[in-house]
């Protein structure tokens, strides 16, 4: 990378700061739709995009199926979390026009701006065209708030919240059930009670 590159990546990390809330890119209008209330028509099946439109860009789509893969990767016994809808739940959780989900958005929209530009300050890239080892050196800086220094406050609060609706989206899809080993919602002939031991532990009779 260049020397005029880096200065470039560096006025744009520094620019972030005063806005770490706020995407870089112009932002999308806020959602003022009325969303579907407090249940939807569980006959229905809904596509994302249906009850309100969507937010994410192209290129923030790609950050975040980057990041959460970076979470949750592939292993011998389920696919990355990007495969599996999880861009999709994220998307239309900063979409929804609901008090907490838009609390959330700024959160989510300034962290993919930030990610970004940091991948492109350290490296000259953005985030999803690192390498694994350079992206979990990146996410290494601001996996755990409880050391992260006052300079990456502000990044590891979206790391923990992003960290926290992947994982929300992977564990309640049929892949992600099928990983715990849940098997509720099936009928049964019979009933296998609690472990012995686990109700010792837990001073249960």
């Amino acid at each position: 990378m260049n020397r005029r590159t880096s200065i470039k990546w560096v006025i744009a990390v520094s620019a972030a700061w005063p806005h770490f809330g706020q995407a870089q890119a112009p932002e999308p209008p806020i959602p003022v739709g009325q969303g579907y209330g407090t249940d939807p028509n569980l006959m229905k099946v809904y596509h994302p995009g249906d009850c309100w439109p969507l937010t994410l860009s192209g290129p923030q789509q790609r950050t975040t199926a980057a990041l959460a893969d970076v979470i949750l990767p592939a292993d011998a016994q389920s696919p990355a979390a990007s495969t599996i809808g999880v861009v999709a739940f994220i998307d239309e959780w900063v979409s929804a026009p609901y008090p907490r989900t838009q609390k959330d958005r700024p959160i989510i929209l300034g962290g993919l701006a930030w990610i970004d530009a940091e991948g492109g300050r350290r490296f000259g890239k953005e985030f999803a065209a690192l390498s694994a080892g350079q992206q979990a050196s990146l996410c290494d800086d601001i996996c755990d708030a409880a050391r992260t220094g006052a300079a990456f406050s502000e990044p590891a609060r979206f790391f923990a919240l992003f960290r926290d609706l992947t994982a929300a989206a992977f564990y309640c899809s049929p892949v992600g059930r099928s990983d715990l080993g849940y098997i509720g919602n099936v009928a049964r002939l019979t009933f296998e009670p609690p472990p012995a031991d686990l109700l010792k532990k837990l001073n249960l009779p």
